[in-house]
C-alpha cells in the first residue's frame, strides 16, 4: 500500500523559502510581542506630543533606558519605526472607536463613530489628543511610506462615515437628496476642528462643542430627528 508522501516544510510554510526569509518570517516569541507592544504604546505617546518626525530610535531608547541595537532588533530605521507606530495608533483607534459601534448600521452607527471618535479625544487617549488629526497635518506634504500609510487610514476612516450615512440613506434614515460623501467630509472636519482648538486654545469645551456641531448637522439630514440621550 503506497502511502501519500508528506508535504516538505518549505510547502507547508512557503514563506520560508531562503535562510534570509526564514528569519525575517519567524514569528515573535509571545515575550517579543509583548516588549514590542510597550515600546510602541510609549513610542505613540511621545509622537502624539511631539511629531513622528521628533521620534527616533535614539530618543526613545533614552526615554525607554534602552540600547539603540535593542531597538534596531525591533525596527530596523526611523521609517520602520514610524510606521510601526501608525499601525499601533491605527489599533487603538479601532478598539476605542470602530470596535464597540460594530454592531450598528446605519444612522446609530454614524451616531457611533461620531460620539466614539469625540470620547476617544477628549479622554485624551493620546497625551498628544488626536494622533491622526497631528499625524494628517504633520504628513500632508511629506511623501513616503509614512504618508501614504496615514493616507490609507484616513481614506477608510473617511469611507467608514460615508457607507454608514449610505447605509441610513438606503433605510430612509437620511434625506435621499443629501450627498453622504459631503457629510462624512462635513463631520471630519468637525471633528478634526474640535480637536485642533482643545490642543491650540486648551479648550476644554471643544469636544463638546464639536459635538453638538456634528450631530446638529446629522439631524439637519435625517428624515425624522431622532431622540439622543
Amino acid at each position: 500500500m503506497k502511502t501519500r508522501p508528506q508535504p516538505s516544510a518549505l510547502a507547508r510554510h512557503p514563506r520560508q523559502l531562503s535562510a534570509g526569509a526564514a528569519v525575517k518570517y519567524a514569528p515573535r516569541r509571545p515575550r517579543g510581542l509583548k516588549t514590542r507592544r510597550a515600546i510602541l504604546r510609549k513610542a505613540v505617546n511621545i509622537a502624539s506630543l511631539e511629531g513622528l518626525e521628533g521620534l527616533t530610535i535614539g530618543k526613545l531608547a533614552a526615554t525607554l533606558r534602552i540600547s539603540k541595537s535593542g531597538l534596531f532588533a525591533h525596527f530596523g530605521s526611523k521609517e520602520d519605526l514610524q510606521c510601526a507606530v501608525v499601525d499601533e495608533a491605527r489599533d487603538i483607534f479601532v478598539e476605542k472607536v470602530i470596535r464597540p459601534a460594530a454592531q450598528l448600521r446605519g444612522l446609530s452607527l454614524l451616531r457611533a463613530l461620531c460620539q466614539n471618535w469625540l470620547d476617544y479625544g477628549e479622554q485624551k487617549t493620546f497625551p498628544g489628543g488626536c494622533f491622526f488629526s497631528a499625524a494628517s497635518l504633520e504628513f500632508d506634504d511629506r511623501p513616503g511610506a509614512v504618508r501614504d500609510r496615514i493616507l490609507t487610514l484616513m481614506k477608510k476612516w473617511l469611507g467608514n462615515l460615508e457607507r454608514a450615512a449610505r447605509d441610513a440613506q438606503s433605510a430612509g434614515e437620511i434625506r435621499k437628496d443629501e450627498d453622504v460623501r459631503q457629510l462624512a467630509f462635513e463631520i471630519q472636519a468637525l471633528a478634526m476642528g474640535g480637536n485642533w482648538s482643545s490642543r491650540l486654545f486648551r479648550d476644554q469645551t471643544a469636544f463638546s462643542s464639536a459635538k453638538a456641531a456634528i450631530l446638529r448637522r446629522i439631524d439637519q439630514v435625517t428624515t425624522t430627528v431622532q431622540s439622543r440621550k
